[in-house]
């Protein structure tokens, strides 16, 4: 497709727009929770302990939390108004299921945290000790209890478990409590939510750790008795916290990620053939370590294929090093011969055969080795800051300041690349079909969903979509790029503002005692720094 042609089709720029806001949103996203919850904790820790830099630590981050906050709710409005608009198709047909959950999200999870993060942030002095910690608490809460709802609704995407399709309506409808009930106990739900929570404490305890070491070596290195004194004192445990988080993040999002992963080869096998390079049935699958070239279709003709390791990628999908793996190639002739065995689906589009069901393999390979490796080399670092700073150490290296600084954006691009795998290794379908249930399918493909005036989307009579007929028929393609080009401009403007705020807040650092009762004459009660 030219340049001039992509220009034009609305599926190809609808997508792009999506992916672009929800990369850029969620960016954000893992922070905001990670880090409410380690806020969370700091108080705690200083109503526990009475401990000051506990609470100066707790006023720190929480202003930083609150900035990414703010980012996060403007960046995330925008997807909303997609779903109406770009893909109105899509949310015609899955409307009665993927509408319930986002708004339980936004009726209650959205505004549990919202409402007791406003308490938190004016509280200070105003509430009692034990109703100002309840009400960070619940901001904690709340963000986790947003990030379920949203990915329930993603989880059914991946997998459409307990609905069915009505064809009196065209719609796919859920199957009553029932189904709702198996909805929310999914193994794909669980384990996918499992990952992303534990990822978001590896992001949050990277973002702590990295400043409170810069901080800490910075100190160390100033030469007097006063700055060392606060290296070890203050910087030092609030370091060692983000550390731990890391190392906790790091596990948890290792193992549920290990069992996601094992779930997807159940219900997505595609996905993850592509993913570990494995191009026809295979006994004992090696894993690929680079990859270049897509596996064919029949064709003799194999990718480029490095470093090779032999049964490790059966093991990371069946926990045997012997295990039979599928293979791109094959899993094509099975999707072929299970969709054309569905009536529905060849009086809508003929012959299956005639459709390309693998992904984009290079992006989908890839991203999977970065996800990996960047969260792997920031558990790796973590543990090495430990090492650094036991036994009340504080340490003023340069170098363990600078691999800090790096670490914190790792686990940031981690999860972004952990995202773009999934979302593009279930392509073409933008709901994917459900291989265990091939009587009731919920399926939808991605161009089904999307707006276009050139080629409308017809939506399968079953419960799944492909990509391009989820698009809606009544906005044009020159509009869908108009929007696509102003919003990548205002996102980009946005992130550069929240780069500057929390670059400017970092810098500012944890005031002393000495310090904030110099300044407290300035300070107001609705200053974010006043303290109890």
């Amino acid at each position: 497709m030219t340049l001039a042609q992509t220009a034009l089709d609305a599926v190809t720029i609808g997508r792009w727009q999506f992916a672009i806001t929800t990369v850029y949103h969620f960016v954000l996203v893992p922070l905001t929770i990670g880090l409410s919850l380690l806020v969370a904790i700091m108080q705690t820790i200083w109503h526990r302990t009475g401990k000051e830099h506990w609470l100066s630590a707790t006023r720190f981050f929480g202003k930083l939390l609150l900035i990414n906050f703010a980012l996060g709710v403007a960046t995330g409005i925008v997807q909303e108004f997609q779903f109406g608009m770009n893909w109105s198709e899509y949310s015609r047909f899955v409307g009665d299921i993927f509408g319930a959950p986002l708004a339980v999200e936004a009726l209650l999870a959205f505004f549990l945290e919202s409402t007791f993060l406003g308490l938190w942030i004016f509280g200070w002095g105003r509430l009692s000790k034990r109703a100002h910690l309840a009400s960070i608490w619940c901001v904690a809460l709340g963000t986790m209890f947003s990030a379920a709802w949203i990915l329930a609704a993603n989880a059914w995407m991946q997998h459409p478990v307990g609905a069915r399709f009505n064809p009196a309506t065209g719609r796919a409808e859920l199957d009553g409590v029932s189904g709702f009930l198996e909805l929310i106990t999914s193994g794909v739900y669980l384990s996918e939510f499992a990952h992303v929570i534990t990822s978001a404490w590896l992001v949050a305890g990277s973002f702590v750790a990295g400043i409170s070491i810069w901080w800490m070596v910075r100190s160390a290195r100033e030469g007097s008795q006063q700055a060392a004194d606060h290296a070890r004192g203050v910087w030092r445990p609030i370091a060692r916290f983000g550390l731990v988080a890391v190392l906790i993040g790091g596990l948890g999002t290792a193992a549920s990620g290990h069992i996601q992963g094992q779930e997807m080869v159940e219900v997505q096998p595609m996905k993850m053939a592509a993913a570990e390079g494995i191009c026809v049935d295979t006994e004992g699958a090696a894993f690929t370590i680079a990859q270049f070239g897509s596996c064919p279709l029949g064709d003799d003709s194999q990718p480029l294929q490095i470093i090779r390791v032999p049964g490790v990628a059966s093991f990371m999908s069946h926990n045997s090093f012997t295990a039979a793996s599928e293979g791109v190639a094959d899993i094509q002739d099975r999707m072929v011969a299970l969709l054309n065995a569905d009536p529905d689906f060849t009086a809508k589009y003929g012959d299956a055969s005639a459709y390309d069901f693998r992904p984009p393999q290079m992006a989908v390979f890839w991203s999977f080795r970065l996800m990996i490796g960047l969260g792997a080399a920031s558990f790796a670092l973590a543990a090495w800051g430990l090492w650094a700073t036991r036994r009340g150490r504080a340490p003023g290296s340069l170098r363990l300041s600078q691999l800090a600084l790096a670490n914190i954006p790792m686990p940031f691009a981690a999860a972004s690349f952990g995202w773009i795998f999934t979302e593009m290794g279930r392509q073409p379908w933008v709901v994917v079909p459900n291989l265990a249930d091939p009587v009731s399918q919920v399926r939808m493909l991605t161009a089904d969903g999307v707006s276009t005036v050139v080629s409308p989307g017809t939506v399968l009579a079953s419960v799944a979509l492909m990509t391009q007929m989820g698009v809606s028929p009544n906005v044009p393609a020159w509009q869908m790029l108009t929007t696509l080009i102003l919003f990548t401009v205002l996102y980009g403007v946005l992130g550069f503002i929240w780069y500057l705020l929390m670059k400017r807040y970092a810098l500012e650092g944890i005031r002393t005692a000495p310090a904030r009762a110099a300044a407290a004459s300035a300070e107001s009660a609705d200053d974010l720094a006043f303290g109890y």
